[in-house]
């Protein structure tokens, strides 16, 4: 949960387990069409393109997406906050593997909150409860300012798996992230992927950019979790 956007939002492989989405050694598809499209839109890719070679699985698979969003549904509604779910589909069934409280952004976590209170599925206690004071401090976290933004020149694009900016010298190991942090230099961990092994790299870097994965990623739910910027 990157903004808190009250919107059905994941992603799936097609010949693939669930490792291969976390460990983001490819790059999924999105489940929802909107999704679908707005990835297509931040990667440069055509709507055509998009609709040959990207289906979201709204349009691949409408009545087993049907059935995936009716237990979504049912299961946010029973735990009464936003989940984290798996699921998997083999011969046409699907099958639900897991679901947890899902892991999110401080932005995100005032917005769920407020949004689930608005809704009536939880009470002013409730919602204060589940502002944990440590993320708020991500509300304060840097941002690239509006006008920079604007004459910047756009090298590439990625998916925002999680919010803020950030800048520094580019590293591409964790060693040297832990390394180079300690000598008092800002750096940005470049990977292909990231696997637990480098934690502590992601946790030394202002953020992190992958050249594969989404935003269920390691990287992605790792950076999340620790309020670090991070491009997939």
């Amino acid at each position: 949960a990157g903004n808190g956007e009250n919107l059905f939002n994941g992603e799936y492989l097609i010949n693939a387990q669930g490792e291969d989405v976390v460990a983001g050694i490819r790059t999924p598809q999105q489940i929802t069409k909107i999704g679908s499209q707005r990835w297509a839109q931040r990667v440069g890719i055509s709507e055509e393109e998009r609709v040959a070679k990207y289906p979201s699985m709204e349009e691949a698979m409408p009545e087993l997406y049907k059935e995936l969003d009716t237990l979504q549904d049912k299961l946010e509604k029973h735990y009464r906050d936003m989940q984290d779910m798996e699921f998997t589909v083999q011969e046409g069934k699907l099958w639900f593997l897991q679901t947890r409280n899902g892991k999110r952004t401080g932005t995100a976590m005032v917005k769920i909150a407020m949004d689930l209170l608005h809704e009536g599925m939880i009470d002013e206690k409730t919602a204060i409860e589940r502002c944990e004071p440590q993320k708020l401090d991500e509300l304060l976290h840097p941002v690239f300012d509006k006008e920079a933004l604007k004459k910047a020149k756009v090298i590439t694009q990625g998916l925002p798996a999680s919010p803020g900016a950030a800048c520094g010298q580019i590293v591409f190991h964790a060693d040297d992230a832990e390394a180079w942090h300690a000598d008092g230099h800002k750096v940005i961990m470049v990977r292909i992927e990231t696997s637990p092994e480098d934690l502590a790299g992601m946790s030394a870097a202002e953020g992190i950019l992958t050249a594969r994965g989404g935003m269920t990623s390691h990287a992605a739910v790792v950076a999340r979790g620790m309020g670090k910027c991070c491009v997939s």
